[in-house]
């Protein structure tokens, strides 16, 4: 009897460990809530809503930038950017920022697009 008793508390001593340490797995980045933090914090003003860049941001739908690079950047970043700490955009933010920026297509090259080849045809 003994043993029966202490091997169920062995369970669910092993259960809650593993429940515990699930609890405080990081979530996987969610690139839809990264879609609305992207417009929330004011990211498209300058990079576009679809990430493509313009005048004022650089483009980043589909970067190449590894997540690393990223954070570093919008914490430190050069040119006119403002430097986003983690206090203004915690780290779990800006990861699904990121994961939201790698879910957006790549541009078309210019040979791709109707408009651009029959503009250098001519």
């Amino acid at each position: 009897m003994k043993g029966r008793l202490l091997l169920g508390a062995m369970a669910a001593s092993l259960v809650m460990t593993v429940t515990t340490l699930d609890a405080q797995s990081p979530a996987s980045p969610n690139p839809a809530n990264g879609r609305r933090l992207f417009e929330k914090d004011g990211c498209y003003q300058c990079h576009g809503y679809a990430g493509q860049g313009g005048r004022d941001g650089a483009r980043l739908a589909a970067t190449a930038m590894s997540a690393q690079s990223f954070v570093r950047y919008v914490r430190g970043p050069f040119g006119a950017m403002p430097a986003f700490t983690a206090k203004v955009l915690p780290d779990d933010e800006l990861a699904d920022i990121y994961a939201y920026l790698k879910s957006l297509p790549a541009a078309a090259a210019a040979k791709d697009i109707p408009a651009l080849s029959r503009v250098r045809d001519k």
